[in-house]
């Protein structure tokens, strides 16, 4: 009977272990559907490395810890368009 009492403590102290391997893709598609449900539209949500600085704040993380969910309010800058030519510099 003992022995079933540690079965079954150790089985719900490994339980929130096992509910963070959850995929980043669809972690971070449920994190932005809770979001647009809230009325917010212009954000970005990226998936970076447990490690990596982030510019944002971190609102999940996925793959067993491995990975981080960094949340940014506002519209991303899109990177701006280049001709290739050389600007004169001023003299």
């Amino acid at each position: 009977m003992k022995s079933l009492f540690a079965v079954v403590a150790s089985m719900l102290i490994a339980l929130p272990a096992l509910a963070q391997v959850k995929p980043c893709e669809e972690l971070k598609s449920e994190i932005e559907t809770k979001i647009k449900n809230n009325g917010v539209n212009a954000f970005t949500l990226t998936i970076v490395g447990k490690d990596a600085a982030e510019d944002g704040k971190v609102v999940g993380t996925c793959d067993g810890g491995t990975n981080k969910i960094v949340y940014k309010r506002g519209v991303a800058e899109a990177p701006r368009e280049t001709t290739g030519e050389a600007k004169p510099q001023p003299k």
